[in-house]
C-alpha cells in the first residue's frame, strides 16, 4: 500500500508524515470541530524508527516483510494505517479506536480486513515475530496483555514499544522486563521514547494476575458486600471509586419492566445495583471498552445469576444503531472527562444526547460527576431542565427529564 493524500475537503483529518506516505487521520466519531490529533509524536517516533530513519540507538530498518506484526494498543489506528500492506494484526480495547482504524484504513485506500483487527478480549496470535505496543494508560492493561501475548513471542521476535515520557515510567519498563525479557529505551524525541525488549524464551512470568475480585463496602444501598469483577484496564479495579459510591448511595428505584441503561458502565456496578434495588427491571451495559463491558457481564452474573435480563454493548455511547430511539426508561451516567491524557467533554456531550434520544417522553437521565464540570449547564441547555438530587463538595447528583 501506498497511503495517498486525500482531499482537503475532510477538515478533522491531520496530517502524519511517515516512511510510506502521508496519512490524513481522524480520531472516532468524526468531528469538524475536533482539535485533538489522531496521532502522536509517540507514533511518529515509532514508525520512523521502523523504517530506520529515527536516532533511536537501534540501527537499520526493521524487516517487515512477510512477518507477524501485532500491533497492541493503536490508539486511532495511526500504526496499523502506516503499516497495512504488511497486514498486521491490531489488538485494541477500544471500539471508538477500532471505528477509527477502519475509517483510517479506508481513507488511505487499503483493505479492511475484520479478521485482523482484534479486541483485548479475543483470542490473540499464536505466533508474532515483530510486537509493536503504544503503552496504555492502564498499567494493569498493559500486564494483562503483555501476558495474554507472551506464549507467541519467539526469541526472534522484535519487540519495540512507543510512549510519551509522561507515560513511561520505571513500573512500564519493569512489566517488560519481567514479562517478556531485557528492557532498554531509547532517547526521548519530541517528548517521545522508544522502549526496546529482548524476548528471553527462558523467562517464567507466571500467572496473568487479572480479573480482580473485591466485595464493595457496606455502606452503599442494595449492592452491600456484593462481588465486583474487574478485568485489567476498568476503571478503579481494587475499590470503588468515590464518585460511584456517591452516586450508589442516591440512586433512584427503577420500576417493575423498567428498561435501564448503565452508560459508560465500567465494571458495571452501578447497573447491578439499580437491578439489585428494582427486582424485574431489564438492564442495558453500554461502554467503548471491551474490557469493561466484560467487567460488567461478570459483576452482574455473578451478582444476579444467568437468567437476570440484561444486554452487554460495547458501543459509542447511545448511538441510534445501538439503543433504539425513544425505548429506555433510565440512563444511569457517570461520564468521563478523559480521552487518554487529554481533558474534554466530547464524550459527556455525546452521552447526553444520545441519552436523550434513547430515553422515552418521561424517562429520565441521572448523572455524577465532579461538581467543578458544570454538567447542569450543558443538561438544562439539552433537556430544559435539571435538578439536583445531591451533592457534597466534590460531587452533585444531577437528574433530567426527557418532556
Amino acid at each position: 500500500m501506498n497511503p495517498q493524500t486525500t482531499p482537503a475537503a475532510t477538515p478533522p483529518a491531520t496530517p502524519l508524515a511517515t516512511p510510506w506516505g502521508t496519512l490524513h487521520l481522524t480520531r472516532f466519531p468524526e468531528d469538524p470541530r475536533e482539535r485533538l490529533r489522531a496521532w502522536d509524536a509517540a507514533d511518529e517516533y515509532l514508525l520512523r524508527h521502523l523504517a530506520g530513519e529515527a536516532d533511536s540507538a537501534a540501527g537499520a530498518a526493521t524487516e517487515l516483510s512477510g512477518r507477524r506484526i501485532a500491533v497492541l494498543g493503536d490508539r486511532w489506528g495511526a500504526l496499523t494505517t502506516a503499516l497495512a500492506e504488511h497486514r498486521p494484526v491490531q489488538i485494541s480495547d477500544s471500539h471508538l479506536g477500532r471505528q477509527a482504524t477502519r475509517a483510517n484504513l479506508a481513507r488511505a485506500g487499503a483493505a479492511v480486513d475484520e479478521g485482523l483487527l482484534l479486541t483485548t478480549r479475543d483470542t490473540p496470535p499464536d505466533r508474532i515475530d515483530v510486537l509493536l505496543v503504544r503503552v496504555p494508560k492502564s498499567l494493569a492493561l498493559l500486564e494483562d496483555q503483555l501476558h495474554r501475548l507472551a506464549s507467541a513471542i519467539h526469541p526472534g521476535t522484535v519487540v519495540v514499544g512507543a510512549g510519551m515520557v509522561t507515560e513511561i515510567h520505571t513500573s512500564t519498563l519493569q512489566l517488560f522486563e519481567r514479562i517478556l525479557g531485557p528492557t532498554r529505551t531509547s532517547l526521548a524525541v519530541r517528548k517521545a521514547r522508544l522502549i526496546f525488549c529482548t524476548p528471553d524464551p527462558a523467562l517464567d512470568p507466571g500467572p496473568n494476575p487479572w480479573p480482580h475480585r473485591y466485595a464493595l463496602p457496606p455502606d452503599i444501598g442494595p449492592a452491600a458486600g456484593r462481588t465486583v469483577v474487574n478485568h485489567a484496564g476498568t476503571f478503579c479495579a481494587e475499590r470503588l471509586d468515590i464518585g460511584t459510591r456517591f452516586f450508589l448511595a442516591h440512586l433512584p428505584v427503577p420500576a417493575p419492566g423498567a428498561r435501564v441503561v448503565d452508560l459508560g458502565c465500567g465494571n458495571g456496578v452501578v447497573g447491578t445495583a439499580a437491578a439489585l434495588a428494582g427486582p424485574g427491571a431489564e438492564l442495558v451495559f453500554v461502554d467503548e471498552s471491551h474490557q469493561a463491558v466484560a467487567s460488567a457481564e461478570e459483576t452482574f452474573r455473578t451478582n444476579l445469576g444467568p437468567d437476570a435480563p440484561a444486554e452487554f454493548l460495547t458501543a459509542d455511547a447511545l448511538a441510534a444503531d445501538v439503543v433504539a430511539p425513544g425505548s429506555v426508561d433510565l440512563v444511569l451516567n457517570n461520564p468521563p472527562f478523559h480521552s487518554h491524557q487529554a481533558t474534554t467533554d466530547a464524550t459527556a456531550w455525546r452521552m447526553f444526547t444520545g441519552a436523550k434520544r434513547a430515553l422515552r417522553p418521561g424517562g429520565e437521565l441521572w448523572v455524577v460527576g465532579n461538581r467543578h464540570l458544570g454538567y447542569h449547564v450543558k443538561l438544562r441547555r439539552l433537556f430544559g431542565n435539571c435538578q439536583l438530587v445531591a451533592g457534597n463538595p466534590k460531587f452533585v447528583v444531577l437528574r433530567a427529564v426527557k418532556r
